[in-house]
């Protein structure tokens, strides 16, 4: 079908990342969020010593920054949060929530900040003006009726350890541990593999160990979106000849080549730097496979060179189980390993020359290793590779998990997690005069499942677009309508916002640029990064209107109206003076935030104790562990019920105009799309075989559970560099295809890097056509 008057192009992209593609999508984000006035100040100001914290990812601030110490997407998310438009009461005065629900996500935040305190009248099917003390007296007089574990308190990811702090109390006061977070939904993985494998729940890596590589291996990470700022440092390790090698489905041109936009002679001139010394497309779920194909010719290596290769005096020292994992990687043959990795075991075997021959490898992955079934193996698979040439505990070597919002990690660190055991509880108990609730909490997919079968009855959130971010939207949004209570703290309207439930509130908050005053006193807040990096940042713009209140406020406020004030948790104290809860964090975690008020303003802030970066081994043999994978099948437990040549292992991925659930506008840039997210990438050769043709438009159906019907589209079709048998589209969109019950196993990570569709024939609805691809340029 031709379609008319097409306002979307599909072309691919063939510069570098950063240069004047970067340059130019700040300036029109400025100018669009009608900007200019703040933005541009602030931007001066960000990640920058007694400036602020990137609002965006969670990529280490160096101590010494850059002139602009910004990226793209950081730049937009202060446009966007810095944006002069709003979403006062007289907006929704004209709009209802079902007329809001037929809006696409980025109109809904594109409309502006929010500016005054909402409550849901159902009458109307309209959010109404209320007062701040109204709604906390009756969002606490809500919260009594209910039985704790009733009750969901999920975080972002975005708040600061302040009123991340104060949350997680707020919670176990209150009397539940149903602490959900954004890590649930990516990261998880990561702080199960690596607590089992190393130890510690987070990476081993910093800033100044890219300064002394000598390898840096990529796994499942797109750097030029996702944490640009990563680039500087890779440049540099390239400018030092240091080889990079990659494992991606997808070609991502920010691991292949970059453009310093910060450097007038790059920008001026024709060079760019090349990235990915080896770029290996592996196969969606393949990963496992890849590193075990790694593993499998170092043994080799190691065997012909007489016991050279593997370090074998840190594996007797500090390590167990190598023996079991030499005998897996004996047990699989190449002929399998390629086949289950898409690549050729010459490719395999020149990545493990290069790691042979390097003596300082660091190991940085992202989301496309830990949102499988298998997330955590293939973690901990990462963390083998390491320990055969002790690359773990030296400078200049470890592993890098890289972190998606910009303070989920820190969050972790100061209670939220559904998991009492990782709380100190004694020390809580006796500071603040309550027992901290013993049974386990619910991560994201249990809370998810409780509020379909109704035995969660009211949710808070702090920050985010949960009902857009989880799995199963089908499912979920139905079951959210039916919740009790449903209180939302938020800078700007998204989808969770028009789906109240019965009760709902909409309290509008401070964003982390803007600044904090409590009682006429400035206020500055705490961050921690993806390297365990903890320093101090304030706010630095005028905020977006008088009825705004900081998440500190806020919490207090419900605090004080929902418990029975038994407690000895200084509330009023807290939010007067944000120095009086770090000095409670101290008392609480004093092994990481004992001195905090003045550690956290030295040079570069200071970073958490990490004992395996010492080869302090904290596991339960004393020693870091070889993990052997049980299966290289990503969906071995999975029966499809579908012939197998029909079906296509997808993956979803985030565009260039996107964070998160954010959508800043409609164009990939990197990727060549513009105008449209509705979009399916394929390889030619799938969109022949099963009888379609670049351009056609197709409906993708889950191909697991057949009895449940789990389908997203229309969607376009684009013949795209990806491997045979794999192909993907963009998150949220695709978030129905994924069952609550498809998750990382032990991690309970949504496994959205590995679903199992089934493309069908389908015809562009009026919403599709608006932003439609021309057939003709449908091509790679």
């Amino acid at each position: 079908m031709q379609l008319l008057h097409p306002v979307a192009h599909y072309r691919p992209y063939t510069c570098a990342s950063g240069g004047w593609g970067s340059a130019y999508s700040v300036m029109n984000i400025l100018w669009r969020e009608q900007a200019y006035r703040k933005a541009p100040m602030a931007l001066f100001r960000q990640n920058k010593p007694k400036g602020f914290a990137c609002v965006s990812c969670a990529w280490a601030k160096p101590g010494n920054p850059h002139a602009l110490e910004f990226c793209e997407n950081g730049a937009k998310a202060t446009a966007w949060e810095l944006t002069s438009l709003r979403t006062g009461p007289d907006f929704f005065d004209k709009h209802s929530l079902a007329e809001l629900r037929d809006w696409d996500d980025y109109d809904l935040e594109q409309h502006g900040r929010l500016t005054h305190p909402l409550r849901y009248d159902p009458a109307t099917d309209r959010y109404q003006t209320t007062t701040w003390d109204e709604a906390y007296r009756e969002i606490g007089a809500q919260l009594r009726r209910f039985k704790p574990d009733e009750t969901v308190f999920y975080a972002s990811g975005r708040a600061s350890l302040e009123a991340s702090f104060m949350y997680q109390l707020l919670a176990r006061a209150y009397g539940t541990n149903n602490l959900p977070d954004s890590s649930n939904m990516c990261h998880e993985s990561t702080s199960v593999g690596l607590q089992e494998s190393i130890g510690v729940p987070v990476g081993t890596v910093t800033l100044a160990d890219f300064e002394h590589t000598d390898c840096i291996f990529f796994f499942g990470q797109n750097v030029g979106s996702n944490s640009p700022r990563m680039l500087h440092p890779l440049q540099d390790a390239r400018k030092r000849d240091v080889p990079i090698i990659t494992f991606n489905p997808i070609r991502e041109r920010g691991l292949e080549r970059f453009v310093n936009p910060q450097s007038p002679l790059e920008m001026l001139g024709p060079k760019s730097t090349v990235i990915s010394t080896q770029y290996h497309q592996v196969s969606i779920g393949g990963d496992t496979a890849a590193v075990m194909g790694i593993a499998k010719a170092l043994l080799e290596m190691d065997r012909a060179s007489g016991g050279t290769v593997l370090d074998r005096e840190f594996i007797a020292e500090h390590t167990d189980g190598f023996d079991t994992f030499i005998a897996e990687v004996e047990r699989h043959t190449w002929p399998a390993l390629e086949k289950r990795s898409g690549l050729d075991r010459s490719a395999l075997e020149a990545a493990a020359t290069v790691y042979a021959r390097s003596q300082r490898v660091m190991v940085i992955y992202g989301m496309g290793m830990t949102q499988h079934r298998h997330g955590v193996e293939n973690v901990q698979m990462l963390v083998n590779l390491l320990l055969l040439r002790g690359n773990i505990g030296k400078s200049g070597a470890g592993i890098c998990p890289v972190r998606g919002h910009s303070n989920v990690q820190g969050q972790r660190t100061v209670g939220i997690t559904e998991d009492p055991s990782k709380v100190p509880k004694d020390k809580i108990e006796s500071l603040f005069s309550f027992k901290v609730p013993e049974r386990k909490g619910l991560a994201t997919v249990d809370a998810c499942g409780g509020i379909v079968d109704g035995s969660v009855k009211a949710f808070i959130g702090l920050g985010g677009n949960f009902l857009r971010a989880v799995p199963d939207t089908d499912l979920m949004e139905p079951a959210w309508s039916r919740l009790e209570l449903n209180v939302q703290i938020a800078t700007k309207l998204n989808r969770t916002h028009l789906v109240p439930g019965q009760r709902a509130w909409l309290l509008p908050c401070l964003g982390r640029i803007e600044m904090d005053v409590q009682d006429g006193v400035e206020q500055v807040y705490s961050t921690e990064d993806s390297t365990g990096c903890i320093r101090a940042w304030q706010g630095r713009s005028e905020p977006g209107g008088e009825q705004l209140r900081a998440e500190v406020a806020i919490i207090a406020g419900l605090a004080q109206e929902t418990l029975d004030g038994s407690q000895q948790i200084p509330w009023e104290e807290w939010r007067r003076d944000y120095a009086k809860i770090r000095e409670a964090i101290a008392q609480v975690y004093p092994e990481i935030f004992h001195d905090m008020e003045s550690r956290m303003w030295e040079h570069g802030g200071f970073h958490r104790p990490i004992p395996a970066a010492q080869r302090q081994w904290k596991t339960e043999t004393g020693k870091a562990r070889f993990v052997s994978p049980r299966s290289l099948d990503e969906n071995s437990d999975v029966s499809s019920g579908f012939g197998a040549r029909d079906v296509i292992q997808l993956m979803t991925l985030r565009s260039n105009d996107q964070f998160n659930t954010t959508i800043y506008g409609y164009d990939d840039r990197f990727r060549g799309v513009n105008g449209t997210r509705r979009v399916v990438f394929m390889n030619r050769n799938d969109v022949v075989r099963l009888g379609f043709a670049p351009g056609d438009w197709v409906t993708l159906r889950t191909a697991i559970e057949p009895e449940v019907l789990r389908e997203v589209g229309p969607m376009q079709i684009i013949a795209y560099d990806i491997p045979v048998g794999c192909a993907a589209a963009y998150y949220p969109e695709c978030n129905p295809l994924v069952p609550l019950w498809h998750y990382a196993e032990r991690s309970k990570v949504p496994a959205a890097k590995s679903v199992p569709v089934t493309l069908h024939q389908a015809q562009p609805d009026a919403r599709a056509q608006k932003r439609a691809l021309p057939r003709k340029d449908q091509v790679l």
